[in-house]
């Protein structure tokens, strides 16, 4: 469902006309400075992109640029958005976006005020992380058949994404030099190109093992590639492809696919460290966040399972 109503706003959004040429140009700008500055992610200049042209062509319907945008238009540019029911969360990052923008503008001398320094963001509804149940997890990984080929790589992705996880994007794009096994390490790069050493554990250990000496080599044939993770194609699998998989996956094993995502198992290995004493200083380290309140949430679901197991067990619970 909310696959669909994300369709219907882009396509709500791309009915629009198009942005003018100077916005366009502005925004390619802007674009090439945060790359060289922070050096973003593909991903989220992807969607700061979006944003932005989103912007451009409301204000271009009503006759209006985004590069000579009041503080007016723009409050007109975020009612109409929730007359159009799109979300708090995406709102939220729009503005975050425009600031972003507007703060360019300002600081290289395009401008003289600073529209979107007072936009007032909505506010969020604070959802916990769905995280897998231990049992749930077992079925899941235990889902592949592991006498195939594509079985055997999906098992030791399963396995190094719970046991270290990872995030999707991280997951797929690992290099084979990233992996050491004598260490039991994995070398990831994340969320602005920061990289970082996981542990992997010996499960996980044990069929990454198994795949680079059984499965890898079929996969490949003569072809070298530095992925680790590869199809039949030599290919390293996407993360719609992956994502596909765990779905299948959660199908065999007997869970509900439409409750299932790659980021559970990443929620789950957080919430499950949590519930058997991890540090939270030690979990932020492990899933590259940059920042202690992003990890801090995990210890909310960590409380709702304690209160769960008292309300469950105790005689006046």
């Amino acid at each position: 469902m909310k696959s669909n109503r994300a369709a219907e706003l882009r396509a709500l959004t791309l009915s629009l006309p198009p942005p003018n040429a100077s916005d366009l140009a502005s925004i390619e700008q802007f674009l090439d400075v945060i790359w060289a500055e922070n050096g973003l992610a593909r991903a989220t200049l992807a969607s700061y992109r979006r944003d932005l042209e989103g912007a451009a062509r409301w204000l271009a319907s009503n006759s209006q640029a985004l590069v000579v945008a009041q503080r007016a238009q723009l409050n007109e540019l975020l009612a109409w958005r929730s007359q159009a029911k799109y979300s708090a969360r995406s709102t939220t990052r729009l503005i975050s976006t425009l600031r972003a923008f507007f703060a360019w503008q300002v600081r290289s001398g395009r401008r003289a005020d600073d529209p979107a320094a007072l936009l007032e963001t909505p506010k969020l509804p604070r959802s916990l992380p769905k995280a897998l149940g231990e049992g749930q997890i077992e079925m899941l990984l235990n889902a592949p058949d592991v006498d195939t080929a594509e079985g055997l790589r999906d098992k030791a992705m399963l396995e190094l994404m719970y046991a270290s996880g990872l995030r999707v994007s991280e997951l797929v794009n690992i290099d084979a030099i990233g992996i050491n096994l004598r260490q039991g390490v994995v070398r990831v790069t994340g969320k602005g190109n920061k990289e970082r050493l996981v542990p992997i554990g010996a499960e996980a250990q044990h069929w990454l093992e198994r795949y680079l000496a059984e499965s890898r080599p079929k996969l490949l044939g003569k072809r070298q590639v530095r992925a680790l993770f590869v199809d039949k194609n030599a290919e390293p699998p996407s993360r719609q492809a992956f994502w596909g998989s765990v779905k299948k996956y959660a199908a065999v094993a007997g869970l509900a696919p439409e409750r299932i995502s790659p980021h559970g198992l990443r929620h789950s290995f957080a919430t499950h460290l949590l519930n058997h004493g991890a540090d939270l200083r030690a979990l932020q380290m492990l899933l590259g966040h940059s920042a202690l309140s992003t990890t801090q949430i995990y210890t909310l679901v960590a409380r709702e399972h304690l209160k769960r197991l008292h309300a469950r067990h105790h005689p006046r619970g």
